[in-house]
C-alpha cells in the first residue's frame, strides 16, 4: 500500500508523478530551490543576453519564439525578451476548448498591445477536442492529457516551419518541481523529447481517432540536431509567480480579483485563462490526494512567502474542494450531466490514501502524515 508523505520542508506529497525525495524526507524541488543561493544570476542573465545576441536578425524576421498564454509568467518573458534582450519575438498561443475569462482574454491581447508583437494563435478541431477530453477523462482521470502534451509538437512544429531558431519556454517544470535534478542549456531539447515519448498515438489510434485528426500532435519527422535551440526562462531568473505578477501588472495585466473568486486555489492570479481548467488540476485530488493548493502553497512556503504551519492551514481548508463554476463549464463543453461527471471522477479514488466512511470518500488518517 502507498503511503502518502510529505516533504519535511515544503509539504509536497511523494504521491506527485515522478517526484524524487531524498533519505532524509526532502523534496528534489527543495533541493533544487536551495541551489539558486549558489547561482550567479548576474552571469546568466549575461548568458541569456549572447544567447540572444546569436539569434538575433538583420532581415527584421522574427529573432525567437515564446509559447504564451497570456498570464503573468507570459508577460514576464515577453517583457524580458522585448524590454531587456531586444529581442524580435513572435508569440504563439494553442488555445483550449473552455470559455475565457474576462481577464483572460484582455491578458491575451495585452502583450500584442503592449509590446506590439505579432501573435499567432492554434485551434483544434472542437469535435477532436471533446473527443480526446472525454476519453482522457473516463479513462485516465486527466481530460487534458493530449491537448498538453500535444502543445508542444504544434510549437516545434511552427517554428521549424517558419525558419525561427530559437524557442523559449517558461520554467523548467521538470527542474522547478521536483523530477529531475538538471537545469542546463541541454534541458529544454530533453524536455521536449521527454514529451514526445509520453504521446502515445497508437492508444489514441485505438480509440478510433484518425491519424490526420492526430496530425497537430505529432511531432517533427526532422531529428533533434535540426530542431531551434529551446531554452527556459527559469535557467537565467530565479523563477518566481509572484515577483513576476508586479511586473506583469505594471504592464497592463488582470487578475481575477474582481470577476471570479474560486474554490480549491488559494490565489486569484495563476491559471485564469480558462473557466474549466480547473477541472484538471482538481483531478490530481483522488489520484494522489493533493491538487492545486498544495502545488502553490509548497512553492510559497520555498520562497519564504508562508511558513509551513500557514501552508498546512491552507491545505486543510482548501485543497478538497473544487469550484462548482470550473465544472460547469467543463460539463457544457464534455455534454456530461453532473451525476455522469461525477460517476466517474468518483472511480478514481486511490484506496491506498482514501477510504469512504458514510459513502464519502476522505483521506485515510496516515495520509494526513506532515499536516
Amino acid at each position: 500500500m502507498m503511503k502518502l508523505k510529505r516533504c519535511i520542508k515544503c509539504l509536497m506529497p511523494n504521491t506527485r508523478p515522478g517526484i524524487i525525495f531524498d533519505q532524509e524526507g526532502v523534496c528534489q524541488a527543495c533541493r533544487n530551490f536551495a541551489k539558486r543561493k549558489l547561482i550567479d544570476w548576474q552571469a546568466r542573465k549575461k548568458e541569456l543576453a549572447r544567447i540572444c545576441e546569436a539569434h538575433k536578425r538583420s532581415d527584421h524576421y522574427y529573432d525567437c519564439m515564446i509559447p504564451v498564454s497570456g498570464g503573468k509568467d507570459s508577460h514576464f518573458q515577453v517583457y524580458t525578451m522585448v524590454e531587456e534582450m531586444g529581442m524580435h519575438p513572435l508569440l504563439f498561443t494553442v488555445g483550449d476548448p473552455f470559455t475565457k475569462t474576462r481577464a483572460g482574454v484582455h491578458n491575451f491581447h495585452n502583450m500584442g498591445i503592449t509590446w506590439g508583437c505579432d501573435h499567432l494563435a492554434f485551434y483544434w478541431s472542437p469535435p477532436l477536442l471533446k473527443k480526446v477530453v472525454r476519453i482522457a477523462f473516463e479513462e485516465l482521470g486527466e481530460p487534458l492529457r493530449f491537448i498538453e502534451k500535444g502543445i508542444h509538437s504544434i510549437v516545434l512544429k511552427t517554428a521549424i516551419r517558419m525558419g525561427i531558431k530559437l524557442i523559449v519556454y517558461g520554467e523548467n517544470p521538470a527542474y522547478e518541481y521536483g523530477t529531475t535534478e538538471i537545469d542546463d542549456l541541454s534541458s529544454g531539447k530533453a524536455y521536449m523529447e521527454n514529451i514526445f515519448k509520453e504521446v502515445d498515438f497508437d492508444y489514441w489510434r485505438n480509440k478510433g481517432i484518425p491519424l490526420t485528426e492526430l496530425d497537430a500532435a505529432i511531432p517533427p519527422p526532422s531529428p533533434k540536431e535540426q530542431w531551434p535551440d529551446i531554452i527556459f526562462m527559469s535557467h537565467f531568473d530565479p523563477w518566481s509567480s509572484v515577483a513576476h505578477l508586479a511586473t506583469a501588472k505594471q504592464r497592463g495585466f488582470q487578475d481575477l480579483t474582481h470577476e471570479w473568486k474560486r474554490e480549491g486555489t488559494i490565489e486569484d492570479f495563476e491559471q485564469i485563462d480558462s473557466v474549466a481548467y480547473m477541472v484538471n488540476f482538481y483531478l490530481k485530488y483522488p489520484k494522489f490526494g493533493f491538487q492545486r493548493v498544495t502545488d502553490i502553497a509548497s512553492r510559497r512556503v520555498r520562497e519564504g512567502r508562508l511558513t509551513l504551519d500557514e501552508a498546512r492551514k491552507l491545505i486543510k481548508e482548501h485543497d478538497h474542494k473544487i469550484d462548482p463554476k470550473a465544472i460547469e463549464d467543463f460539463l457544457r463543453f464534455t455534454g456530461y450531466t453532473p451525476k455522469e461527471f461525477w460517476d466517474i471522477f468518483n472511480k478514481f479514488y486511490n484506496p491506498d490514501i482514501f477510504e469512504k466512511v458514510d459513502n464519502v470518500w476522505i483521506l485515510r488518517s496516515d495520509a494526513h502524515n506532515g499536516l
